[in-house]
């Protein structure tokens, strides 16, 4: 499975915003672009997708950027991913539906439909808080080496 660079920047832009949410300051998305490396136009648009699915609030004004709508407990991988990566969410199209149908129903009963199944529990089972105790992991994981 693939995961567009949309979905990518889309993780880890609200890893990002989950990092700050205690904070309760917005954050601009030419921080984020800063910060992640990412350019702001693609930000711009990633942000629209996850507004759209509310996710994310816009707060306007020369204080004004994005916050998470929710705490970052509440927030999901799927929920992020499924508001971005839209042809992933979708039903996998019947091979040979004329032709053999119980060749199509076999294959969704026995394959699709178990696979969509297992991604969506897979990622739905991880939030971003989950995503910010692994990266704090990985930070103790770097202090602890040492070389000769």
């Amino acid at each position: 499975m693939k995961i567009s660079a949309k979905g990518r920047y889309g993780l880890a832009a609200m890893t990002y915003l989950a990092r700050n949410y205690e904070a309760g300051t917005p954050i601009t998305i030419i921080s984020i672009s800063e910060k992640l490396g990412i350019s702001k136009i693609y930000l711009e648009q990633v942000f629209s997708l996850l507004k759209r699915a509310r996710l994310v609030n816009s707060i306007k004004g020369s204080q004004g950027g994005y916050q998470l709508a929710r705490a970052p407990r509440e927030i999901t991988a799927y929920d992020i991913l499924a508001s971005i990566e839209l042809s992933l969410m979708e039903k996998t199209a019947a091979a040979a539906p004329d032709k053999m149908p119980e060749l199509d129903r076999a294959l969704a009963a026995r394959v699709f439909d178990p696979l969509d199944e297992a991604i969506k529990n897979t990622l739905s089972a991880v939030s971003l808080d989950n995503i910010l105790t692994a990266i704090d992991q990985e930070k103790d994981a770097d202090s602890l080496m040492y070389f000769i």
